[in-house]
């Protein structure tokens, strides 16, 4: 049987729970009659027939498999939990708690509501992509949509412009943030849920994925007393833990540290931190003028967006701020030529920027179901010279353990360019290209840094094809 027959529709995959799915070895293939059609490999069918009726309230007809074709199934189609805590307690009556709790507990990082003209439906993002889990009927997304903005105190009757807010939940002494994003649709209102965990306990610079001479280059630019330390990257790449890693090591209980975001997205003892809120005035430059006078040690912003927070935080650095904040671009030189876009002076970057830094996130391939394959040439960018000594490398299977998806986790990928006094003649003449002494100081290039994550077997070629392009 081909790996896509594994997969269940999700409004079939959503009439049991993943508890159930696991606890009863039980998954849902087909409806019959008004009867769910479920495939198990329990030798005791008439005892998990009887039990079975019960628990779900309807018609079960359960059909034998062997326990390998089952366990397939499970694992493509139902997530189990990873919060034990939260496991122990059972679904509530209310979905959207369910939903919430399940999204948190499994790890995912944004819950997608979409409703469409003839179904609505939730997709979750795990690893950095998005797969549907539930389905709600169209009768019922309306009161699905208002229970979430009561819950994040949005005007439930404007329903024609986009609102933010957030829901804090609780669950057996665990708290999480929840930031909400309404945005009016053609088939109505989408929702985009981001989950904002508190818990910065796993947060150290050390284990985010810099290799040792990254790490020390990067230590050496944050311990100086002023400056700007800049990360780039695209929505989703890990700027922000970066960033949050960076502030916690800094926090030594002698320094005052000031920081603007949009959200807030860990809450960090010792540390004042600020949410924008830019319809009462209160943005990136604006906020920043303000900490100039509050007497800080280290500012952080959350994004400089425009020039006037770009001339903000270069003003914070000359008058001996140490500034940290992240920009979108694609690489770490690619944050100069931005920065000169913007109207800044060059020589005004080139003596306050300590270091650029650009990032990815890529995912990793499973380690227990992954495939050495000899090198294709096909499989790689058009253009992109193949290094001779790379013979080899890996691709994704899809196995029990990744949920036949092929990779099971992320790592970052880093490119630290830090700013010395032959770049800063460069930056100050606005020389392009600086791949000649990226290469004379053996500063790897993400790049570079991604072959080498496909030599050593790490990831694939298809997951990082858009940086062996750059």
């Amino acid at each position: 049987m081909s790996l896509v027959s594994y997969k269940i529709p999700t409004e079939l995959q959503q009439r049991i729970s993943a508890d159930q799915a696991f606890h009863y070895r039980i998954v849902p293939v087909s409806q019959n009659d008004g009867a769910l059609v479920l495939k198990t490999d329990s030798a005791a069918l008439d005892a998990l027939l009887s039990e079975l009726n019960i628990v779900l309230d309807t018609p079960v007809v359960l059909e034998s498999c062997d326990s390998g074709e089952l366990q397939q199934y499970l694992t493509t189609n139902y997530r189990q939990r990873t919060d034990q805590q939260i496991s122990q307690m059972g679904y509530t009556n209310d979905f959207l708690e369910k939903i919430l709790l399940e999204a948190k507990s499994i790890g995912s990082s944004d819950i997608h509501f979409e409703p469409y003209e003839h179904k609505s439906r939730v997709r979750l993002r795990l690893d950095g992509k998005l797969l549907e889990y539930y389905n709600i009927p169209l009768m019922d997304y309306p009161t699905m949509v208002n229970k979430i903005k009561i819950r994040a105190n949005l005007d439930i009757s404007e329903k024609r412009l986009p609102q933010d807010g957030r829901i804090t939940v609780n669950s057996h002494g665990e708290e999480f943030d929840i930031r909400v994003s309404s945005l009016p649709t053609l088939h109505g209102e989408k929702l985009v849920l981001r989950i904002l965990s508190r818990d910065t306990g796993k947060i150290d610079l050390a284990s985010l994925g810099m290799t040792t001479t990254e790490l020390q280059r990067y230590q050496e630019g944050i311990k100086k007393p002023n400056g700007i330390v800049l990360i780039s990257g695209p929505t989703g790449s890990g700027k922000t833990t970066t960033l949050y890693a960076t502030l916690k090591q800094l926090n030594d209980g002698a320094t005052n540290i000031l920081t603007i975001e949009d959200p807030i997205e860990y809450t960090l003892e010792g540390i004042n931190q600020v949410q924008l809120r830019e319809n009462i005035g209160l943005d990136f430059s604006s906020a920043l003028r303000t900490f100039l006078r509050q007497d800080p040690d280290i500012i952080m912003v959350g994004e400089i967006r425009d020039v006037k927070t770009a001339n903000m935080a270069i003003r914070a650095a000359l008058t001996g701020h140490l500034v940290l904040s992240t920009i979108h671009t694609n690489s770490a030189w690619a944050t100069i030529s931005r920065l000169i876009d913007m109207g800044i002076p060059p020589f005004l970057i080139a003596s306050t920027l300590n270091m650029s830094v650009a990032q990815r996130l890529v995912r990793k391939l499973c380690t227990h179901c992954k495939q050495q394959t000899a090198v294709d040439p096909q499989a790689f960018p058009m253009g992109f010279a193949i290094p001779k000594d790379l013979e080899h490398h890996s691709i994704a299977v899809g196995c029990n353990e990744c949920h036949h998806t092929g990779y099971h986790g992320r790592k970052a990928l880093y490119e630290i360019l830090p700013v010395q006094k032959n770049l800063e003649n460069a930056i100050k003449e606005n020389i392009l290209e600086i791949d000649a002494y990226m290469d004379e100081h053996r500063i790897p290039s993400l790049r570079d840094n991604a072959l080498e994550l496909v030599r050593q077997g790490i990831t694939s070629v298809e997951e990082v094809y858009a940086l062996l392009s750059l």
